[in-house]
């Protein structure tokens, strides 16, 4: 852990420097959260023009405290901020939050008042929460350093949510939306513009506290690659949830995000992809990050996806399996001996899953008991919902009703529970100390519960998978490369090419042909030609000695009109491959991530369809998988209309070995292009037919 970080939100002496007799007042609302609260550590209130602020002795300066405190709540304007820094590192202070905005959000002049201050708490030791930050608060030390209006009813209670916000308003909403669903918080840090500590260390400490079973971050963007990917590792090792509020999904709120943090928003897309490749939930709404957060704050995950529905109105549970379906979730039917059984108990109820026990287990709860065991005993189920409607909070029916699931559930402790009702909030609570997840809205109950599979998955992969070895560095050119040189160069790198000869200017094209077997594809090889197409630089289905010659006599000729400064190799001489499905490869210098493998279906896929998906490399075969199964066409590499499964196992190998190729390399590669991939048939290999490298400019060591 950290020890700036845990000095920040569990300090033993707190500054407020610009504290304010005024508790609406942001140099005094931390002052009076934390005198409410019963802060335990020591606070100086450091204000010139007062004896006493709040009834606490107040200090002129800085230098003038009898310590050194651990953190410095800086409550002043921006233009009084960089004095203010100055005096934390002067008197040994170890961490200050800077309230204040007006710098790098603002434009040149605040990012150069933002450089300054940085620079000297820098050369001091002093780390910087901040500036344009809401603070942080840390509720089981009592400990407030924020302003925030969200406190001033009611404190938040200590539990098991971390939340991490780059916003500290939508930081505060969801703390706010998490007490209201009965969670507590275990640390709550804003950062602002991230001058210093940034949301990558943030996420790293809070995922680190033992009271922290998962996390609800806001980003919109990330500075620290390494950092973010180290935090989401090691959440995923201690089994740690993190539910992530990413916003730039658009061109337009990708903008808006770069003004308000002035951070990098990156890819979307690539961004999205990171996120599924370490196991991190992408919340799309606010309520759906509640919704998951909350499903996973007792840290229980299900063994698997199998999921029973019981219900006493048919469609309310055709509904729930809809959206369980949709979750990703198995609403496996209950086995014959089950349904049998069910039938057995009520002839006239729905036995197969959604069970539907009809109204009678209203009236006769005893069914209701013995249905659900039933389930539970011989269904083979992970996850169990039930709906309730109303009936919960009813004046005769919501006592016996507990007491019949009670007497249902004994004994099942390892099945996830949840149930749909619409209850005020103290009767959610009782089913809540029952074990049950409690939603008013199926879908957000099946999304959740889908989640919490996703999670369990992921874990679980966390602790039996490897890293991948890392590549072998290779020589690369200064300069261009020609679709010769990339292949030799990804041959080495254990990506597989089909037999291509090289036949240089006025060699004999026919013959080299012959020797590869007709019919073949005739291709101009030059470093200063990355587009063959545009200049007419290839032929394809040449079916003898006589075309080879022609063409490749065509080729060049057309090459010197069009391109004349071009330095020629010669002519690529490679069969015609046919069969398979085709795909795209590639590898983008992602500005967040660096190298990122790009996968998708060929044609019309990736023209319109935008099919496609990435991994920041490096990555084994096993999330290679996983990526080819995100792609939407999937079921084409499967074997359609009685075509043979394509070997995915090579395609997965391809994609796991090009990138790990790009991490090695990621300072020098710009991009990489292999299109089009043909995936052949079940143990035939892949056959990629071009190949591009694009370098990164060389600079000066």
């Amino acid at each position: 852990m950290s020890s700036a970080l845990a000095s920040l939100l569990s300090p033993r002496a707190i500054a407020i420097v610009g504290a304010s007799d005024s508790p609406a007042r942001i140099g005094g609302r931390p002052l009076r959260y934390m005198l409410e609260a019963g802060f335990g550590g020591t606070i100086y209130p450091v204000n010139p023009s007062r004896e006493t602020v709040q009834g606490v002795k107040a200090w002129p300066s800085l230098a003038a405290l009898p310590e050194a405190p651990d953190v410095a709540i800086l409550a002043v304007p921006a233009d009084a901020t960089e004095k203010a820094v100055a005096e934390c590192a002067a008197r040994g202070v170890k961490s200050a939050i800077v309230f204040s905005a007006g710098f790098a959000e603002a434009g040149d002049d605040g990012a150069a008042l933002q450089n300054r201050m940085t620079a000297t708490a820098r050369a001091a030791g002093l780390r910087l929460l901040g500036p344009n930050c809401l603070g942080v608060f840390n509720p089981s030390q009592r400990f407030y350093g924020t302003f925030s209006v969200v406190l001033d009813n009611a404190f938040i209670a200590p539990g098991p949510v971390g939340i991490v916000s780059q916003s500290g308003a939508y930081g505060a909403h969801v703390a706010h939306l998490a007490r209201n669903r009965g969670l507590g918080v275990s640390q709550w840090i804003t950062t602002g513009n991230e001058c210093d500590i940034d949301l990558a260390e943030a996420l790293a400490h809070v995922v680190e506290q033992d009271d922290t079973r998962v996390v609800m971050a806001y980003a919109e963007g990330v500075r620290n690659r390494d950092a973010f990917i180290a935090a989401l590792e090691r959440a995923r090792a201690l089994g740690k949830a993190i539910v992530f509020m990413k916003t730039g999904r658009s061109a337009v709120g990708a903008e808006a995000a770069a003004s308000h943090t002035a951070a990098l928003a990156g890819s979307d897309a690539v961004f999205d992809a990171v996120l599924r490749q370490f196991g991190v939930h992408r919340a799309r709404t606010t309520a759906e990050q509640i919704d998951v957060a909350y499903a996973c704050a007792s840290g229980r995950y299900p063994a698997g996806d199998r999921i029973g529905i019981f219900t006493m109105s048919g469609g309310f549970g055709i509904q729930l399996a809809d959206d369980a379906g949709e979750a990703g979730l198995d609403v496996a039917p209950m086995p014959e001996n089950a349904q049998a059984e069910l039938k057995a108990l009520l002839p006239y109820c729905s036995p197969r899953n959604p069970v539907d026990a009809t109204a009678q287990a209203v009236t006769e709860l005893s069914i209701l008991s013995k249905s659900v065991d039933s389930m539970l005993r011989l269904g083979g189920y992970d996850l169990f919902s039930i709906i309730l409607g109303t009936g919960p909070a009813t004046k005769t029916f919501a006592l016996p009703l507990r007491e019949a699931l009670a007497k249902a559930m004994a004994g099942h402790d390892d099945v996830i529970r949840a149930a749909t009702m619409s209850v005020p909030r103290e009767a959610a609570e009782i089913y809540e100390k029952d074990g049950f997840l409690v939603y008013e809205d199926g879908s957000a109950l099946a999304n959740a519960l889908g989640a919490l599979v996703r999670f369990s998955r992921s874990f679980e992969r966390a602790r039996t998978g490897t890293k991948p070895a890392p590549g072998e560095r290779l020589a690369l050119p200064a300069g261009p490369i020609s679709e010769r040189a990339a292949k030799d160069i990804l041959r080495q790198a254990g990506i597989p090419f089909p037999r291509e000869i090289l036949v240089p200017p006025g060699g004999d094209a026919g013959k080299t042909a012959a020797e590869i077997g007709f019919p073949v594809v005739l291709k101009v090889s030059s470093p200063d030609i990355a587009h063959k197409t545009e200049v007419g630089g290839v032929v394809v289905g040449v079916k003898d000695e006589a075309e080879a010659r022609s063409a490749a006599a065509a080729i060049l000729a057309r090459c010197a009109e069009k391109a004349p400064g071009a330095g020629i190799e010669g002519i690529l001489v490679a069969p015609m491959v046919k069969g398979g499905v085709e795909t795209i490869v590639g590898v983008v210098d992602d500005p967040t991530f660096g190298p990122v493998v790009m996968f998708g279906l060929g044609g019309i896929f990736v023209e319109v369809l935008k099919d496609v998906t990435f991994r920041v490399a490096p990555f084994d075969a096993g999330e290679a998988r996983r990526m080819i199964d995100e792609i939407r066409g999937r079921a084409l590499l499967d074997g359609v209309r009685g075509a043979t499964p394509c070997d995915v196992d090579a395609l997965a190998d391809l994609l796991s070995a090009l990138s790990r190729f790009a991490a090695t390399h990621g300072d020098r590669i710009e991009s990489i292009d292999l299109n089009p991939v043909l995936v052949l048939p079940q143990g035939q290999g892949i056959a990629p037919l071009d190949a591009l490298i694009v370098l990164k400019p060389e600079t000066s060591p």
